[in-house]
């Protein structure tokens, strides 16, 4: 029976709207004596609430995304503590959730996340490979509405409402179909979050992760929030979390029981703010994110470089990395970006506009290499723990790198990097290297 057909039969008083989470069939069960298995499928997970057919704001969170595309692709890794991370002196990027019993969790310095949990296995970050999946689920979302903004690689908004007749039931059973989906597709599990407004999706999804999916309905919205400590409202960071509880604000409740006035008052826009999203008021629609305005790589190193040979040597690779990238999402780039982070946490950048869009890994390089030429002379003795190289107002690839007839060897240079690509395709990136890349 579709969600929209129970939508429109009055609901009892002794009932309430279930929804079976592995066969997505939805019910009008009786809330007493509480029913505990599916009647069709016969499983236990149920999900019941009384807006159940009614919401239609989501926000879908990957579970450990890295992690778990990495346990993925490795079955070995299925049942270990992993850490994605590098290095002596890097962080934590993410962890699985085997590791999180040992404390470990993201942004941790690395030798005491292996101190926490000696047993781990550590895995680079292969950031090319994490954006390929994310974008996979991304592309599922948008296969059920184009309101899909996206808030990073593992996590997105969904406006689902008004979406009954198109996919023949409640925004609830189409997220039961979606999650399975993405499971049987693609290998990774996701959490679920829908409400009334992004502010409380996203609350909904961290509520029981991994693997969640859970509702927040306008009717408790103010009693659900209220139990809650100040800092997990949208916004609220550590500093403004510890000015609040010098004030002896310690949890929304005391928010939503204060003046709308005195808080704008204390805080001045932000207590505004505060006051509304205190009482989970929150109007923000979801916008499609506009596309990408560059295209980058980046590597941190286990140790600061100096010399401008080992930091030339990263820039080839990043290059060549940059230029992939552009070649398959079939962009190119006017202006060639330059990043480096010093050993003070401080970021350089410089930009160096062309001629003509470019999606090739020696222009990239050769135009980087002089910028970085130029920022050493400048900054002589820095020490660097991060590079970058990307390519900005991007383009179509249609008419890049076209011939320079004040470069005679371009057409050829641009011929022999095009057939490695064809040989990398069929072969792997690692089947032909250029010597500098060695």
């Amino acid at each position: 029976m579709s969600g929209s057909a129970i939508k429109s039969t009055p609901m009892s008083a002794d009932k309430q709207p279930v929804i079976c989470r592995d066969c997505g069939q939805i019910n009008q069960l009786a809330i007493e004596p509480p029913v505990k298995r599916c009647p069709a499928c016969q499983s236990p997970r149920l999900l019941k609430h009384d807006e159940l057919l009614e919401l239609g704001i989501a926000h879908l969170d990957c579970d450990a995304f890295y992690a778990a595309v990495e346990k993925r692709d490795n079955p070995d890794l299925h049942d270990k503590p992993v850490i994605i991370g590098g290095g002596r002196r890097g962080v934590v990027s993410t962890c699985c959730y085997i590791a999180r019993i040992y404390g470990v969790h993201s942004a941790m310095p690395m030798f005491q996340a292996l101190a926490a949990c000696p047993d781990a296995v550590v895995v680079p970050p292969n950031m090319e490979k994490y954006a390929q999946v994310g974008g996979q689920v991304r592309q599922m979302m948008q296969d059920l509405t184009p309101l899909v903004e996206p808030v990073s690689i593992d996590e997105a908004f969904m406006d689902l409402r008004g979406t009954h007749r198109l996919h023949g039931g409640a925004p609830a059973q189409t997220l039961v179909h979606l999650v399975k989906r993405i499971e049987r597709e693609i290998g990774i599990s996701v959490s679920i979050g829908l409400s009334h407004n992004k502010f409380l999706a996203k609350l909904a999804s961290d509520i029981d992760k991994p693997k969640g999916f859970s509702i927040i309905g306008e009717a408790e919205t103010l009693s659900f929030l209220a139990k809650l400590p100040v800092g997990r409202l949208w916004g609220v960071g550590k500093a403004m979390q510890a000015r609040l509880e010098r004030d002896g604000i310690r949890y929304v409740s005391q928010l939503q029981n204060m003046d709308e006035s005195d808080l704008a008052r204390r805080y001045d826009s932000l207590g505004l703010r505060l006051a509304r999203l205190a009482r989970g008021q929150d109007s923000r629609t979801i916008t499609p994110r506009a596309p990408n305005k560059s295209i980058s790589s980046e590597t941190t190193f286990n140790e600061d470089l100096t010399a401008y040979a080992d930091l030339e040597k990263h820039l080839w690779h990043l290059s060549e990395r940059t230029a992939r990238r552009c070649k398959k999402q079939n962009m190119a780039g006017k202006t060639i970006v330059l990043k480096l982070k010093a050993d003070r946490f401080s970021a350089l950048t410089r930009n160096h506009g062309l001629p003509n869009a470019t999606q090739l890994a020696d222009v990239i390089f050769e135009t980087s290499r002089q910028m970085l030429q130029q920022l050493m002379k400048d900054k002589p003795g820095t020490s660097y723990r991060l590079i970058g190289v990307g390519v900005a107002n991007l383009v179509t690839a249609e008419g890049a790198d076209p011939l320079d007839l004040a470069d005679p060897d371009q057409q050829k240079r641009k011929a022999a990097e095009q057939a490695m690509d064809k040989l990398r395709h069929k072969f792997g990136d690692d089947t032909i290297k250029k010597g500098r890349g060695l």
